[in-house]
C-alpha cells in the first residue's frame, strides 16, 4: 500500500518514468472497470454562494455584480428529462453553497428518480450542510455527494476559504455515515501548496473511505483575489491522477473540465493517466452562461464533446458503477 513518501515520489516523475506510471494507472483502471468511462450529466442549479473563496468568481463578495439565478424544481426536472433521453444514468445537481438548495433540489429529486424508475445515480454537489439536511436529501432520493476538500493543508484552506477544514471533513463523515457514495477532491497548484500536502490529500481521502476522488489544476479566474496567481501545472495534475488510481484502484476518478481550460486536449490526457469519468454540461444555456466557475469565457463540454473524448481515448461510454452490486468489466 502506498505511503506518503511513495506518493510524493510518484508526483515528481517525468519522461519515461512518468509514462510507466501512466501505464500502471491505466492497467489498474482496466482491472477494476474495464474500458468503460462513467458519463455524468451536470445540471447547475444556482450561482448563489455564501462562501467567499479566494479562487471562485461566484464568491459571496461578487454576488452584487453577478447575474444571479436559482433554478426551480420544475426547471431541473425538465433538464433531467433531456438527460434521460440520452441514456445517461448519472445526474449531478450542482450549485453554490446556500441553504436554499436543500428545499429546491430536494423537491426535484423524487420526480427525477421516478423518470428512471429508480435506476439513476442522483449525485449532489451543494457544499456544506447539516447532517439533518443531508439525511433529508437522502430520503428524497439522493444517492451520492461530491464535497471536495480542496486542500488538506488546514492553514491554506483557512486562508483561501475563510473557514475551518474541520467543518468540511465533518460533512464528509456525516455523508458517509448516512450511506452516501461520497466524492472528494483537490485543486492542484494553489498558491502555497506543497507536494507533501498533495500526497496527504490522497491519503486523507483513502483513510476516510470516500468512493470518488478528483484533482483539478488551479485555473486563475477574473474578479477573484487569485486572478493574477500562476495557473496549476497540468503535468503535475496528471501525475496526481495516476497516483490516486494506484493508491485506491476502486475510486471513480474524473478527467475534469479544468484540464481542458488549462490546455487544449488536457481532458483527453486525463484518461491516459487512469481517469474513468467524464462530465458533460446539461444546464440550459441561459443559466449555464451565468455559472461563472472559471469566469465568463469558460469552455463548456457538451454531450457530443464528451463522446468524442471517450472515443479518442479508445474507451467506451458507460453508466454508473454504483447501481449494481458487482462491477461489470
Amino acid at each position: 500500500m502506498l505511503d506518503q513518501n511513495d506518493i510524493r515520489t510518484l508526483l515528481t516523475l517525468q519522461g519515461s518514468e512518468r509514462e510507466e506510471l501512466f501505464a500502471q494507472a491505466r492497467a489498474a483502471r482496466t482491472d477494476m472497470y474495464g474500458d468503460r468511462v462513467v458519463v455524468r450529466a451536470v445540471i447547475e442549479v444556482t450561482n448563489l454562494c455564501r462562501v467567499d473563496c479566494d479562487f471562485c468568481p461566484m464568491r459571496r463578495s461578487n454576488t452584487s455584480t453577478n447575474d444571479v439565478f436559482h433554478q426551480t424544481p420544475a426547471e431541473m426536472i425538465e433538464t433531467a428529462i433531456g438527460v434521460r433521453t440520452l441514456g445517461v444514468d448519472v445526474i449531478c445537481l450542482q450549485g453554490g453553497e446556500v441553504p436554499q438548495t436543500t428545499k429546491s433540489v430536494g423537491a426535484a429529486l423524487p420526480t427525477i428518480c421516478d423518470l428512471y424508475d429508480g435506476r439513476v445515480e442522483l449525485l449532489l454537489n451543494l457544499g456544506n450542510k447539516t447532517r439533518a439536511e443531508y439525511a433529508s436529501l437522502r430520503e428524497q432520493g439522493a444517492t451520492s455527494y461530491i464535497i471536495k476538500h480542496e486542500t488538506s493543508d488546514a492553514d491554506l484552506y483557512l486562508r483561501l476559504r475563510h473557514e475551518a477544514l474541520t467543518q468540511r471533513l465533518a460533512c464528509i463523515t456525516d455523508l458517509l455515515d448516512l450511506g452516501y457514495r461520497v466524492g472528494s477532491g483537490m485543486i492542484i497548484g494553489l498558491p502555497g501548496q506543497s507536494l507533501d500536502s498533495i500526497a496527504h490529500d490522497i491519503l486523507l481521502c483513502r483513510d476516510m473511505g470516500v468512493h470518488m476522488m478528483s484533482a483539478a489544476p488551479f485555473v486563475p479566474a477574473p474578479d477573484t483575489p487569485l486572478a493574477g496567481a500562476p495557473a496549476g501545472d497540468v503535468d503535475l495534475t496528471l501525475n496526481v491522477l495516476a497516483a490516486m488510481r494506484l493508491a485506491q484502484p476502486a475510486w471513480t476518478i474524473p478527467s475534469v473540465s479544468a484540464m481542458r481550460a488549462r490546455v487544449e486536449g488536457g481532458q483527453r490526457r486525463g484518461f491516459d493517466a487512469g481517469a474513468n469519468v467524464i462530465v458533460f454540461n446539461a444546464t440550459p444555456a441561459d443559466f449555464r452562461n451565468k455559472y461563472l466557475i472559471y469566469g465568463k469565457n469558460r469552455k463548456v463540454s457538451d454531450y457530443d464533446y464528451a463522446m468524442d473524448v471517450i472515443a479518442d481515448a479508445g474507451l467506451t461510454p458507460g453508466g454508473s458503477v454504483f447501481l449494481t452490486e458487482t462491477r461489470q468489466p
